[in-house]
């Protein structure tokens, strides 16, 4: 009697290592440890701002006056309108949601670089995994992290806007544009996790190169979060974000899947 033998395909290959990326994403003390520093720091930044205000700091050689600038609304923390002007570099500009990707590069290598310090990953291409399944469910469930550290300062900026008692008038865009813009920012972060998920794949098991690299290139793409994803994006702005988010996926996970195949694992 002929014993049919079941296929494992690629389908199932890649359900089965989303469960266990799932499983050790979830269960992981850092990625919580992300999840809290997300949430606590726009409540620090917006209590800190708003308390300092006004104050006027006085530069000792040249006697230069400066006045600090916090924040007239919650919202600003999320980003600007597009008609705001783009060309300062003030405290408000730079303290938003924005640097949030940076921080999501140290999910992304940390979480990937770990396989192979471990052995992981070299054990797990030769037992049944090929590498392009490997490189979906990486780039699926590193996804998933950065949104939720994204939605995680969403949720402490409305608490520090409550806590720190500014307005929470939305001047210049509505409901509709605030939600465009927040699904805008959660799909650019598929556009980071490609790219942090291709250098981590390049320094293997260090990690601390994989940040480095990360944050170098990572930084020519700083100023296209605001074009992207202002406060009063339309669903324009939706689609070009989600586009761009696949378009990343599919290219630099394929050219992830080409290191990983050329390249050795050790």
């Amino acid at each position: 009697m002929e014993k049919s033998f079941e296929k494992n395909s690629f389908i199932k290959r890649t359900t089965s290592m989303l469960k266990v990326d799932f499983r050790r994403m979830f269960l992981s003390k850092f990625f919580y440890i992300l999840l809290g520093i997300s949430f606590v720091v726009p409540i620090l930044i917006l209590v800190m701002t708003t308390m300092m205000d006004g104050t006027v700091s006085v530069n000792p050689q040249t006697g230069k006056e400066t006045i600090m600038q916090g924040f007239d609304y919650v919202w600003q923390i999320l980003g600007s309108v597009s008609t705001a002007e783009q060309g300062g570099m003030d405290l408000v500009s730079m303290c938003n949601i924005n640097m949030m990707y940076f921080a999501i590069s140290a999910l992304v290598c940390v979480f990937v670089c770990d396989d192979f310090r471990s052995g992981y990953a070299k054990n797990l291409f030769t037992v049944r995994a090929k590498k392009s399944d490997y490189v979906i469910s990486k780039t699926l469930v590193c996804f998933v992290g950065g949104a939720c550290m994204i939605l995680a300062f969403i949720l402490g900026s409305l608490i520090g806007g409550g806590v720190s008692k500014l307005s929470f008038e939305m001047i210049g865009f509505n409901l509709f544009n605030l939600i465009c813009s927040i699904i805008s920012k959660v799909f650019l972060v598929s556009i980071f996790v490609s790219i942090f998920l291709m250098m981590s794949v390049i320094s293997k098991q260090k990690s601390w190169l994989a940040i480095c690299l990360s944050l170098g290139v990572g930084m020519f793409l700083f100023m296209m979060i605001s074009l992207v994803s202002p406060l009063d994006a339309n669903p324009m702005h939706v689609i070009l974000s989600g586009a761009g988010g696949i378009l990343f996926a599919v290219g630099m996970g394929a050219i992830s899947n080409l290191i990983l195949r050329k390249t050795s694992l050790v």
